[in-house]
């Protein structure tokens, strides 16, 4: 062999060795690139599988916060409904006639009174002074005292306790008892 075979052969060798390095090299290249893909790839999944639960979570709560609104309208109306039936039913005591007035007025004396109590007529109530002069005052012994407040009717102030009688604080009572079915009986 001669000197130019040797070194034909060391290059042909080393034109070998340097073609399974770039094999070698391009091998780990594309299996480094498969396994970036293949991270990408789950962690794109992952995003949106994340970004999908998000969504979902906002939207639930958007829908969850749209019927709780929607509930706190309807419940509003309702209460407007029913402040305007207990507003026009003390309109109605209030513009009873005489007749009807005093007898009611009458009734609860009779009623709420203890003897020696003071009345104290509400000061828009109309009939105060015929009031006044209903028998039962005379027959609990009752006095008559300077008018004042409003919503009808009358205060009782007695040596064991006060008691508010005027139409308004009626009204207050009854729908405290009576709201709960009134609601269910309007608002089926």
């Amino acid at each position: 062999m001669g000197k130019e075979d040797i070194i034909a052969r060391i290059l042909s060798d080393a034109e070998q060795e340097a073609l399974q390095v770039m094999e070698e090299a391009q091998k780990s290249a594309d299996s480094a690139i498969a396994a970036a893909k293949t991270k990408v790839g789950a962690l794109k999944a992952e995003t949106e599988e994340e970004i999908s639960a998000r969504a979902k979570r906002i939207s639930e709560g958007k829908a969850a916060t749209a019927r709780l609104d929607s509930s706190k309208l309807l419940l509003a109306e309702k209460r407007r409904v029913i402040d305007e039936i207990y507003s026009r039913a003390l309109a109605q005591l209030l513009s009873l006639g005489e007749h009807e007035s005093l007898m009611l007025v009458g009734r609860l004396l009779k009623e709420n009174a203890e003897e020696g109590d003071e009345v104290v007529f509400a000061s828009d109530y109309p009939y105060a002074a015929k009031a006044a002069r209903l028998p039962v005052i005379a027959e609990k012994k009752l006095t008559v005292g300077k008018p004042q407040g409003t919503g009808g009717g009358f205060l009782l102030l007695g040596k064991v306790c006060d008691k508010d009688v005027t139409f308004r604080a009626l009204l207050a009572l009854d729908r405290a008892e009576h709201e709960p079915a009134l609601a269910a009986q309007l608002f089926r």
